[in-house]
């Protein structure tokens, strides 16, 4: 018998509103993963849309959790809205792209593993932002 030994790549993605502190979007970060029963330290990167590059509490959350943070384009993210559980209008009319969080998790876990990924915990948000881990093997 042979065991599989692959650690799966565990990437989160995130969206905000303009001026989002970063302790509310760790708050989120923490509250997703705990009900996702998630260990934080289990995490590899998170991910945005190139929008938000110079968000200053995006990037605070990325230095405080010691995570690199990636950014994708609205096109690029644009190929992963057949398989967002949530499509927003409000979203799309900010960025381009429907899905922020849900979709810039599944490119970062597609791009890091180079194999498909999948949505482990789908959009979840607060007030001011939002949360999607997707995992690839």
């Amino acid at each position: 018998m042979t065991t599989d030994n692959t650690v799966p790549t565990l990437v989160v993605g995130l969206g905000c509103q303009r001026d989002c502190a970063a302790d509310t979007m760790l708050a989120l970060f923490h509250a997703a993963l705990v009900a996702g029963g998630i260990d934080p330290w289990r995490i590899t990167a998170l991910a945005s849309i190139d929008h938000k590059r110079n968000e200053p509490g995006l990037l605070a959350l990325a230095n405080a959790l010691q995570l690199p943070l990636q950014f994708f384009s609205a096109e690029q993210l644009a190929a992963y809205e057949p398989r967002l559980s949530h499509r927003s209008a409000l979203a799309f009319a900010h960025t381009g792209c429907y899905g922020v969080a849900e979709s810039a998790a599944l490119a970062l876990a597609e791009h890091l593993s180079q194999s498909p990924a999948r949505l482990l915990i789908t959009r979840q948000k607060n007030s001011q932002a939002t949360f999607a881990l997707a995992c690839a093997s």
